[in-house]
C-alpha cells in the first residue's frame, strides 16, 4: 500500500506528542507549561515550508530538539526572575523511562557551546545542562497572513460540492448505518480496495490536527488516496480500536488508543458512497470525548 506523505498510524502520532510532553515536563516541571511548549514546537514545524519539512529525515528528533530549545529559553528567563533552577530530577518524580532518559541525554549533549555566556551562567547552577538548539524556521510575513491561496479555496469548493451531492442523493438512516459500518469493517480488515469502493472516486478527506499533532495539512483528494490515508492512520494495532458511534447527530467512527478517544471521523454520504471524510485529531477538540461520564 503506497503511503500518504505526512500520514502515520494513530499510535505513533499520539506517542510522539506524549514523548514531547514528557521531555518538556521533565525539563520544566509543569504539565501545563509542557503543553504550551509542545504546542509551540508543532507551530514551528508547521511554519516550515513543505520542502523544508521533507528534508527533515527524523521529524520526531527535530521536534525533540525544538522542545529542548524552547525549554532552555524558558529556564533562562525563569532563572533571571528567580524562578526554578533547572530541570526536575527524574528520581524525584517517582521513577524514569529509559527511552526518555536516552532522548534527554542526547538533547543535553553539547548545548553549552550553543548558549550565550549569560544563558550559560543562568542555567549552570546545579548541573551542566545540554541540548541541541533547533534549526531556525521561516515564519510567514504579517502581510501574508489571512491571504487565501488555491490550497485554501479548493476545500471550500469541495465542501459546497459535498452539500450539493448530499441534497441530490440523500441517504436513508438505514443505508447510512450500513455504509459507515462497512467503512469500519474495511478499515479493520485493512482492505484498501474494498474501502476505496465505498468512496466516491472524487472523495476528499480533511485532517484537523489543530497544529497540535503531526498530520496532513492539505486535503487528500481521490477515493484510492483517501482510502490509503485512512488505513495508514487507523493501522491495526492491539491498543487501537475503531467503533461506529453517533457523531454530530449522524453515524460516524470513533478511534481509541489505550482507551482514550484519539480520532473522531465524520462521513458525508451521497447515495451509497462516501463523498467527504472529516477526521478530528486536535487534542483540544477531543477533550470532551475523554471526560469521565457521570
Amino acid at each position: 500500500m503506497e503511503p500518504v506523505v505526512d500520514t502515520m498510524p494513530i499510535g505513533e502520532l499520539l506517542d510522539e506528542r506524549r514523548h514531547l510532553l514528557d521531555v518538556a515536563h521533565w525539563m520544566l516541571g509543569s504539565g501545563l507549561v509542557a503543553e504550551h511548549v509542545t504546542d509551540e514546537a508543532y507551530r514551528e514545524w508547521y511554519a516550515l515550508s513543505e520542502h523544508q519539512r521533507d528534508r527533515i529525515g527524523a521529524p520526531r528528533a527535530w521536534l525533540t530538539r525544538v522542545v529542548g530549545s524552547i525549554s532552555l529559553a524558558r529556564l533562562a528567563l525563569s532563572e533571571g526572575d528567580g524562578g526554578p533552577r533547572g530541570p526536575v530530577d527524574a528520581a524525584s518524580r517517582g521513577g524514569s523511562d529509559p527511552a526518555l532518559e536516552d532522548a534527554l541525554g542526547a538533547l543535553w549533549a553539547g548545548a553549552l557551546d550553543a548558549l550565550t555566556p549569560a544563558e550559560r551562567a543562568a542555567l549552570v547552577l546545579n548541573d551542566a545542562f545540554g541540548g541541541a538548539v533547533a534549526e531556525p524556521v521561516t515564519t510567514a510575513r504579517p502581510a501574508d497572513r489571512g491571504r487565501r491561496g488555491p490550497a485554501d479555496v479548493e476545500p471550500l469548493d469541495r465542501a459546497r460540492h459535498s452539500l450539493r451531492a448530499r441534497a441530490a442523493r440523500p441517504t436513508t438512516p438505514r443505508v447510512e448505518d450500513e455504509l459507515v459500518d462497512a467503512v469500519r469493517q474495511a478499515c479493520a480488515d485493512e482492505d484498501a480496495d474494498r474501502l476505496a469502493a465505498l468512496l466516491d472516486p472524487d472523495a476528499v478527506a480533511f485532517y484537523d490536527g489543530g497544529g497540535k499533532v503531526r498530520t496532513l495539512t492539505r486535503p487528500v483528494v481521490g477515493g484510492p488516496r483517501v482510502a490509503r490515508s485512512l488505513l495508514t492512520l487507523l493501522a491495526r494495532h492491539p491498543r487501537t480500536t475503531l467503533h461506529t458511534r453517533p457523531v454530530n447527530g449522524r453515524t460516524g467512527l470513533v478511534a481509541r488508543y489505550d482507551g482514550q478517544v484519539a480520532a473522531v471521523v465524520s462521513l458525508d454520504l451521497a447515495g451509497t458512497r462516501v463523498v467527504q471524510v472529516w477526521v478530528v485529531l486536535n487534542p483540544d477538540k477531543l477533550r470532551s470525548w475523554n471526560r469521565p461520564r457521570a
